[in-house]
């Protein structure tokens, strides 16, 4: 499958192509982080920095080419939601994987790896 089911994931994703800053960072619970290659950025405005830089700043690009939805992590019970795709940008380019961890219709955390 290569198109997200859920909602919370796919308006951030959807945020991220319209290169949409706040709309991205509104997908994320106030406590919510990203974790990119072990690089952590907790709360809105670390991640606005990192992003800035790294993702929306750097007018990155995800062709997703699967996604796993409907598991549930086990140390957390949170959903689990894995995109993984081609990203480009000028950032960094190549296949990477997106965890994401989605709780009461927010984003508490999105892991990034190679894929």
């Amino acid at each position: 499958m290569t198109e997200v089911q859920n909602t919370t994931v796919k308006n951030a994703l959807d945020r991220l192509a319209a290169l949409d800053e706040e709309g991205f960072l509104d997908a994320f619970s106030p406590s919510g982080f990203v974790d990119d290659w072990g690089s952590i950025y907790r709360g809105r405005a670390e991640i606005d920095a990192w992003s800035s830089r790294e993702l929306i700043g750097a007018r990155g690009v995800l062709a997703i080419t699967r996604v796993d939805e409907g598991a549930t992590a086990p140390e957390s019970g949170q959903e689990l939601v894995v995109v993984t795709g081609d990203w480009r940008s000028s950032f960094a380019n190549g296949p990477s994987r997106f965890e994401f961890l989605v709780v009461d219709g927010v984003i508490s955390s999105m892991t990034i790896r190679a894929a």
